[in-house]
């Protein structure tokens, strides 16, 4: 193969972009009123998974508070391309929770990585 052929193949072929990750994370504090037992627990956040769980740039657990009746501690994670379209889907997502979970939010930390 010429040495022109070889050069004219490789810059045929596109480089790939290099895409680096962004992450942030958000814990939501929540104060609850009126739950008798886990379920009932459950039941109030079962639209976090449900709805958010489903979505492919955010991931939604509950990480503290399991066994206690009157709060909970929610923990969602987004990723992106930049640390602002992060920060703004994050706000997003708190206006959305706020609106549909029957529970007051009393605290919010954000972290950007």
């Amino acid at each position: 193969m010429s040495e022109q052929l070889r050069r004219l193949l490789q810059a045929g072929q596109p480089q790939a972009a290099t895409i680096t990750p962004h992450l942030g994370v958000m814990t939501l504090h929540f104060q609850l009123y009126g739950c008798e037992d886990i379920k009932a627990k459950r039941r109030t956040f079962a639209p976090l998974k449900a709805i958010w769980g489903k979505e492919s740039d955010l991931a939604v657990a509950e990480t503290a508070d399991q066994d206690t009746l009157d709060c909970a501690t929610w923990t969602i994670a987004a990723i992106g391309t930049s640390s602002q379209l992060i920060s703004q889907r994050l706000d997003q997502v708190e206006k959305a929770i706020a609106e549909r979970i029957d529970a007051p939010i009393l605290e919010v930390q954000r972290e950007l990585l």
